[in-house]
């Protein structure tokens, strides 16, 4: 006498999502026919015939209809495999990775091909290992700590302009473009295309230089300029009366500036120190305060964010037969920018920043050991 088939009992719930993943189309096929099982199992077929209807051998559908019972939904799944084995050791992996930052004699920095030929592996080896853990020796990125004294007092006293900017007052972030090259390029460069990029010379002639002094203006993002062949303390005593003819009167400019010898000269503060005694006489206040960066720290002036846009949408890219091209180039630009000026915000936490630094000061030092 046969055994009695007896079915496969489901709750509503697991009915519903077993029909919903036989008949989603993203549902892989295996999973499909894993689903189909347990159904036609608790229509009442036997193992045999849901074997049959969903092509698989019955030993497979008792180890599914098994997986089920014992773990519901999830044991239809893929469970974790343990994958192939590391074809490489760990040793050999931890090598990879801590010679990286320590080049062969003679060189500067590993390629994937070099330390793959040092260690006997394909360069696809050590290129999979080093994005696994984020490391790219073909990279560089200049920076420089700076030794000033007294960094968190400059550092303190430009951040808080920028964050909690002075009533009835100005703050210009200013400083000087210098070589700035008119290079004509020797053939005119064929256009970007479908297909192609833009194309330049490699070779040029040189027309000479100018240098752009540019005050940016912290609260609209607009630029005063000035153009000059030369960057002494005269061009700059000049740029400095030009900034305190075109703004208004009685407010209070606050200049954010680097350490350059031309901005301390004698002669550029003893115009400050009168042109402050006037204001003082006049509205009881000084016209220019001078804040200076700390040392190396010109990332800390936000004018410098305004010279890499002008270097890249201006001058960089352009071919001009004479300086008086490349000034035009620039007025015209800055012309067009101050239509729609581009204010640029501090956004960046000084704490952070400054544990950032101590970071990187306690690294040089255990490399100076």
């Amino acid at each position: 006498m046969a055994r009695k088939t007896i079915p496969l009992q489901l709750t509503e719930d697991q009915r519903s999502e077993l029909l919903l993943w036989e008949r989603k189309p993203t549902t892989p096929q295996r999973l499909v026919r894993r689903c189909q099982i347990i159904l036609h199992r608790a229509n009442g077929l036997s193992q045999e015939e849901s074997g049959k209807r969903v092509g698989m051998s019955r030993p497979m559908v008792i180890q599914w209809e098994k997986r089920f019972r014992c773990e519901g939904l999830a044991g239809l799944q893929e469970a974790k495999r343990s994958g192939r084995k590391p074809s490489i050791s760990p040793q050999l992996r931890a090598e990879i990775l801590h010679e990286a930052t320590r080049p062969p004699k003679g060189r500067q920095r590993w390629s994937t091909r070099t330390m793959a030929k040092a260690k006997g592996v394909s360069n696809q080896t050590v290129h999979k290992i080093w994005q696994a853990n984020d490391i790219k020796p073909h990279l560089t990125r200049t920076f420089k700590v700076s030794n000033d004294r007294r960094f968190e007092e400059k550092f303190w006293d430009v951040i808080g302009l920028y964050l909690n900017p002075p009533e009835k007052a100005l703050v210009l972030c200013c400083d000087e473009k210098s070589q700035c090259q008119a290079l004509e390029r020797t053939q005119p460069g064929l256009p970007l295309g479908v297909g192609h990029v833009r194309t330049a010379t490699h070779d040029y002639t040189r027309h000479g230089t100018v240098t752009l002094f540019a005050a940016l203006n912290y609260l609209d993002g607009k630029i005063l300029h000035n153009t000059a062949p030369r960057h002494t303390h005269k061009e700059w005593l000049a740029f400095l009366k030009m900034i305190d003819t075109e703004t208004p009167d009685g407010l209070c400019l606050h200049l954010i500036i680097d350490n350059y010898c031309t901005h301390k000269h004698k002669k550029v503060g003893s115009w400050i120190e009168g042109r402050n005694r006037a204001e003082q006489k006049k509205h009881g206040q000084d016209r220019i305060v001078l804040h200076f960066t700390p040392t190396s720290s010109s990332w800390m002036n936000l004018v410098e964010r305004f010279f890499r846009d002008i270097t890249q949408d201006c001058i960089r890219e352009g071919s001009f037969g004479s300086i008086q091209e490349l000034v035009k180039a620039i007025t015209d630009y800055l012309a067009e920018r101050n239509l729609e000026p581009k204010a640029y915000k501090w956004k960046a936490d000084g704490k952070q920043i400054l544990e950032k630094i101590q970071r990187a000061r306690e690294a040089m030092a255990k490399i100076n050991v």
